[in-house]
């Protein structure tokens, strides 16, 4: 398929920006301009609004069971349509082709599993204290909704907001990243084709700072969600503060990794190492600091330096590519940057550290050796294809250093001891831990961190929460 100019959807219409401006979108495996997509005005924002504030009027007395049906349609549209959506990703993000069709397909069940936990979001009845008295609670939508998505999941990201807000009875306006916006709005076509009414789906791009403080300061919106940036995270939760807003924020995180003495260092290496550098390791949940027993330590560092070295670096869309580019010309940068300052504190590159080739943005993927803990890369999320290993004599040190930093998104480890095994899962100051496999963030289970990480899920009966509102009523007979 090839790649198209991407508009806003408001108030069920695809339209132009009022003013006609664009915003130029670069394939990252070859730096060509391939599309431009609109950029929203303050006057195309408040026509967004406008048509929120109607939406949701009508969207919010729709039965459970009929927003269900709709958002399962729009599943099927979307899996139908799966091969032609990864094309438009893969060539606006640059993952490889295979890594594209798993996230349109998942999101496809993220859409499938929300529509069906609306049909279970219950009140309660509450013994009252006269007997001519009744007592209830009711859950109503908290009302219409901000969300602000990243560029290295554009659908799912965007299909775990959204589906938490149709489910509810809310409506619901996405600021999609700018770099990617031709797949968000193939997921929100999905949805216009099933039958979402008009005005209940908003999707707008444009200058990141002035979108959030038109939307979350506006009185209609009443729910803000995010996912980017633990800076950036910080100050949308301020300006939702400011103005009342309920929030979830799911911000940045360093996942730490525990190879207890114990572990399969070979079936580690191969269920670490795909995570590792899925997405040339521009994931939230990626392992990044390995922390790993010093009676394995050159092992699983060599064993993991052999899987970078089998993966085939090139363009997404390319027969056999198992790691594509950087999403931008800034993380390349940061990689390098990264790279050096590791060196000069002493870490030994065991393999990668460098820039291939000269056009577009890959990097080799990269695996660290005897970091000292004043690396940048053990303090600041690397957010690309670079993993530091470590070395720890006693499991105490290792959590100890695992919890050190003020991220918590997620964590792994691999032991086999009971004992272990329950310290790491009392310990680890993490939202998210995966323990002898690969992350697994299924809809239904919880998807969010601690500390600088972030509140509030995405994920499971608990991500139904924030667009809810409990309102208690009494009634006296």
């Amino acid at each position: 398929m090839s790649y198209i100019d991407t508009k806003l959807f408001i108030d069920g219409q695809w339209c132009d920006a009022l003013d006609g401006a664009t915003i130029a979108v670069t394939n990252p495996s070859t730096g060509a301009t391939i599309g431009v997509v609109a950029r929203a005005t303050n006057d195309d924002l408040e026509r967004a609004v406008s048509a929120a504030a109607k939406g949701f009027a009508e969207w919010r007395n729709v039965p459970a069971i009929e927003r269900a049906t709709i958002m399962r349609s729009a599943a099927s549209r979307l899996r139908e349509r799966r091969d032609d959506v990864a094309r438009l990703l893969t060539q606006e993000q640059g993952k490889p082709l295979a890594e594209a069709r798993a996230e349109i397909s998942f999101a496809s069940d993220i859409i499938e599993w929300f529509a069906d936990e609306g049909l279970r979001v219950y009140g309660r009845v509450v013994p009252a204290r006269s007997a001519n008295v009744q007592q209830t609670v009711q859950k109503e939508p908290v009302g219409p909704v901000a969300a602000f998505t990243p560029w290295n999941f554009p659908v799912n990201q965007i299909a775990r907001k959204l589906c938490a807000a149709l489910t509810t009875g809310c409506s619901f306006i996405v600021k999609a990243p700018e770099e990617t916006p031709a797949a968000a709005a193939a997921l929100i076509g999905a949805f216009a084709d099933a039958g979402v009414p008009d005005g209940v789906i908003g999707l707008v791009f444009g200058d990141p700072g002035e979108v959030s403080q038109f939307l979350i300061s506006h009185p209609v919106i009443r729910k803000v969600t995010f996912t980017g940036s633990t800076q950036v995270g910080k100050h949308l939760a301020s300006l939702a503060g400011r103005y009342m807003k309920r929030a979830t924020m799911e911000l940045g995180g360093h996942a730490p990794v525990i190879i207890a003495a114990d572990a399969d260092v070979e079936e580690a290496v191969r269920v670490l190492g795909a995570a590792k550098f899925r997405n040339a390791g521009q994931v939230c949940v990626s392992p990044t600091r390995f922390l790993v027993h010093n009676s394995l330590r050159s092992d699983f560092t060599a064993a993991l330096a052999r899987y970078a070295n089998g993966l085939q670096v090139g363009d997404g869309l390319a027969e056999g590519t198992t790691l594509g580019p950087l999403a931008n010309e800034r993380r390349l940068s940061a990689m390098k940057s990264i790279v050096d300052d590791a060196r000069r504190v002493g870490a030994c590159v065991a393999t990668g550290g460098e820039q291939v080739g000269t056009q577009g943005n890959f990097f080799a993927p990269t695996v660290l050796a005897d970091v000292p803990l004043t690396a940048s890369v053990l303090n600041d999320e690397p957010f690309g294809p670079i993993a530091a290993v470590r070395g720890f004599d006693k499991l105490d040190d290792a959590i100890a250093e695992a919890n050190r930093l003020p991220f918590g998104l997620a964590g792994y480890a691999y032991a086999q001891r009971l004992k272990d095994v329950q310290q790491i899962s009392r310990d680890l100051s993490v939202g998210m831990l995966w323990i002898n496999q690969a992350a697994t963030p299924w809809p239904e289970m919880p998807f969010g961190g601690v500390k600088d990480s972030g509140y509030g899920s995405e994920g499971g009966s608990e991500a139904l929460e924030p667009y809810l509102i409990s309102k208690a009523v009494t009634v006296k007979w």
